[in-house]
């Protein structure tokens, strides 16, 4: 990597410590300049201060040998507990110095070089020394003589990667002898920040106030608008009225030339609104005909902020790794990027609706079907309809016609999982043919599997038809439905569970939230496609009726191919990302990176790579 020359250096205080502070087009660092007598505190802002440990190992001891006196009236168990998270904590802190403990900024070594991405910078602003000490009624640290010697000073706000994915704010003062120096250092870092055209100057912000547990405005406000404002983003904000006010709203009204981004504040469903509106204005103002399955649709421009605030929010797991909105809204300020496949839905030819995340026929579609006629029992009433529908145990029949995903990377049971950077996506992107493939005619004859013209076949019965363009993990499930789907591949997971028992099919649905692979079951099986079709067997004409007319006229032929004491529905609902749509059989192609998130995928976390299970020691 070519070293990038510095655009400024200085000797300046933090903490009441001389650091070397650098600045070039990459990074900002700052290194502590070795002094006679060395400071145990005060140098360093790390939440865990270790002065004598030189290795994570040797910390472990030190510290234990402190601790275990205040543990020796605690029985055994306790002291396995301390010493469990002990061990993790101190091996997830000392990786990148050597064993040394560090959180990716600071380092408890004095003379470590400590480095924030200029990319990740936040903001700088100067700062006013006697503000600190004013008193606004709360205990504040007074300030030592060696702060007084240097009475200019700016704040550098920037990204700090905490637990578990999450992103955070976070601050670090440095102390200048002039004040000209002081300017000199933000004009600079202000410079550089506005060299990063990717980040969003201006963006359209859309908060449902009645989605998830109806927090959207207090999050926005309290969480999300503050850190706009110290990056310095304008923002437009409307709170929505009613469903599909938002989608109505970018496809008609939006000015969408004023803005660098759309953000939604709410769940999976008021994302599914925005894609719909922003996808459907985008081939609006491109003559592209959406009633087409054939048609090549064009990207979006835009892209799409998420801030989470609903109930499941999976598509901030797949895309960030974590439902947090601080995270989300520090994302968007940076700029980032992560394209994403969208499906579209297709019967008779008439376009019906897109997905993003989970087209689910059988049991998620009879769970959604059923929890919609019982809203009020509120966030309850899906678990209820879970279980009434597992006790249910319908199946149902039909033909599932399908195009294989061919010469590609992955697979859907490999061990790959869709990170950052992911070059699955990025190769089988680029492979993504531009010309659709031509679809089949299915016959009424075929056997249970057979491929007709590149197309595979199945017929059978099943309780359950999945297809799954992205993991689905959330907190009940996490690993999802599909856990090495990927973002941006151009194709989709297809999930066939065919009818089994209600135990095995419990073992399927409990695989889910273990590490056990899900679909090593002999009544399972995944495909992953670029299109595929579903034909319900009692579907009597290509103007499919009314799924309950239907129901009512064909009650006497099901009965005569069910058992009286199981006697199951002709057809279930598909759930597409939340919503029912009216017809069972569909016609379902993707579209390979038609939009782009302000995300950039889930990070990898090396901590873990030293520490295969960190309870243990």
């Amino acid at each position: 990597m070519e070293k990038q020359p510095r655009l400024l250096a200085s000797q300046l205080l933090l903490k009441n410590s001389l650091f070397e502070v650098s600045l070039n087009r990459v990074l900002l660092t700052w290194k502590e300049i070795a002094t006679k007598k060395k400071r145990v505190s005060g140098g360093i802002h790390h939440p865990f201060k270790v002065a004598g440990p030189q290795s994570a190992a040797a910390a472990l001891a030190w510290i234990a040998s402190l601790c275990r006196v205040n543990w020796m009236a605690h029985n055994l168990a306790s002291e396995f507990f301390f010493m469990s998270w002990l061990t993790f904590f101190i091996t997830s802190h000392g990786k990148s110095n050597g064993g040394r403990f560090s959180n990716g900024s600071f380092s408890c070594q004095p003379g470590t070089s400590h480095g924030v991405s200029v990319s990740e910078i936040l903001a700088v602003r100067e700062l006013d020394v006697d503000s600190e000490t004013k008193d606004d009624g709360r205990w504040q640290k007074m300030p030592q003589k060696s702060t007084e010697a240097y009475p200019y000073a700016f704040t550098v706000s920037y990204v700090e990667r905490a637990w578990q994915h999450r992103w955070r704010c976070s601050d670090v003062t440095f102390h200048c002898l002039e004040g000209a120096l002081c300017q000199q250092w933000v004009q600079t870092i202000r410079e550089q920040l506005t060299a990063l055209t990717s980040r969003p100057k201006h963006l359209l912000v859309y908060i449902n106030p009645y989605g998830g547990k109806q927090q959207g405005e207090r999050i926005y406000e309290q969480k999300v608008a503050p850190l706009f404002t110290l990056a310095s983003i304008s923002t437009h904000v409307i709170v929505t009225e009613h469903a599909n006010h938002a989608r109505d709203h970018l496809r008609t009204e939006a000015e969408l030339k004023k803005y660098d981004g759309v953000v939604c504040v709410g769940g999976d469903g008021m994302f599914s609104e925005m894609v719909h509106g922003l996808v459907s204005r985008t081939q609006r103002d491109n003559g592209v005909d959406q009633n087409s399955p054939e048609e090549k649709l064009v990207p979006c421009t835009l892209r799409i902020g998420i801030i989470p605030a609903g109930s499941t929010d999976c598509i901030c797991y797949a895309t960030v790794g974590i439902n947090d909105p601080v995270t989300s809204a520090l994302h968007i300020i940076v700029g980032d990027a992560q394209p994403m496949d969208v499906c579209s839905v297709h019967h008779n030819n008439t376009f019906l609706r897109y997905s993003v995340s989970l087209l689910g026929y059988g049991f998620y579609g009879d769970v959604l079907a059923d929890s919609e006629r019982k809203r009020w029992m509120g966030p309850a009433r899906y678990d209820f309809s879970g279980f009434k529908t597992f006790l249910t145990h319908h199946y149902y029949e039909g033909t599932v016609s399908f195009l294989p995903a061919t010469d590609i990377l992955g697979t859907p049971r490999d061990k790959t999982r869709c990170r950052a950077g992911c070059f699955i996506c990025q190769h089988n992107g680029q492979l993504y043919s531009e010309d659709a493939p031509e679809i089949c005619e299915t016959d009424t004859d075929v056997s249970d599997s057979e491929y007709k013209g590149g197309w595979r076949v199945i017929r059978g019965k099943f309780l359950a038809i999945n297809a799954a363009s992205m993991s689905c993990a959330c907190p009940r499930s996490p690993k999802g439905l599909s856990p090495a789907a990927h973002l941006a591949d151009g194709t989709t997971d297809l999930i066939l569970v065919r009818k089994c028992s209600r135990f095995n099919f419990l073992r399927h649905l409990l695989r889910h939230t273990s590490k056990y692979d899900q679909f090593d079951m002999n009544f399972v099986e995944v495909h992953r496609v670029r299109r595929f079709r579903f034909t319900p067997r009692y579907c009597q004409s290509d103007s499919e009726l009314d799924l309950r007319e239907n129901g009512k006229r064909l009650f006497s032929q099901i009965c005569r191919d069910h058992p009286a004491c199981s006697c199951s529905p002709a057809y279930s609902s598909w759930n597409c990302d939340g919503e029912i749509l009216p017809h069972a059989a569909i016609e379902v192609g993707v579209h390979c990176q038609l939009i782009k998130l302000f995300a950039r995928g889930i990070e990898e976390q090396p901590v873990f790579e030293d520490l295969p299970n960190p309870c243990v020691v």
